[in-house]
């Protein structure tokens, strides 16, 4: 079915600097959308409060399964996740990197061996699997990034900038990996970027935060 995200009315201000004000917009089940905007204007903020990292100063996000509210709690925060614009790693191997979210659901062993190594296969790291995560490419990490965001099937997938800090190789893999899973699954996708080529190339409803507000292109 799918998660709608609705902001009603979002603000938040930092050390008494407004960052969003009145942010109202509704990110529908199934959808993807590319959100612009220029360094400063809250895109990263805004992400955070809409998956639950972080709280509003004013108004409130709702999450609606069909026309059911969901409450904000550990069971809704487990169907929502985000890709950072950089990746910590586990001083662990890349399978073990991409595991531990299924572990800590309780998965049985041999159901963790088969989602893993399926998404592995799905950015392009299979021939990773037992390699430190630690001495991958900056490329390879955000790849091991969304593979650890894929794994667990999230129905909200917020990318923050994904690809600002990785060659072009690595971000068509990236980019083509997106397209892939719009696809196949039926989740609501959630990208900043700063590149319009990228925007248009991706696809999706493109839109502007502008002065703390959501705007469509």
């Amino acid at each position: 079915m799918g998660l709608t995200v609705q902001l009603h009315r979002i603000a938040k201000a930092y050390n008494g600097n407004l960052v969003l004000r009145d942010c109202s917009y509704s990110f529908k089940a199934g959808e993807s959308y590319i959100l612009m905007g220029d360094n400063g204007s809250g895109k990263s903020t805004l992400f955070r409060i809409a998956a639950l990292l972080e709280a509003p100063d004013g108004g409130e996000v709702r999450y609606l399964a069909g026309d059911q509210a969901l409450p904000p709690d550990i069971r809704l925060k487990r169907r929502l996740t985000m890709v950072f614009p950089r990746v910590g790693v586990f001083h662990s191997t890349v399978f073990e990197n991409v595991a531990y979210g299924l572990k800590i659901r309780g998965l049985k062993r041999n159901l963790i061996q088969e989602h893993v190594a399926a998404v592995l296969k799905k950015v392009g790291l299979a021939h990773k699997t037992q390699q430190p995560a630690i001495t991958l490419s900056s490329g390879e990490t955000m790849r091991l990034g969304l593979a650890r965001a894929l794994v667990i099937e999230p129905e909200v997938l917020f990318l923050d900038e994904p690809t600002t800090h990785i060659d072009k190789a690595n971000t068509r893999l990236l980019e083509d990996c997106l397209l892939k899973i719009r696809q196949e699954r039926d989740l609501t996708l959630v990208m900043i970027t700063h590149d319009p080529a990228q925007a248009a190339r991706l696809g999706g409803r493109k839109l502007l935060l502008q002065e703390g507000r959501i705007n469509e292109i």
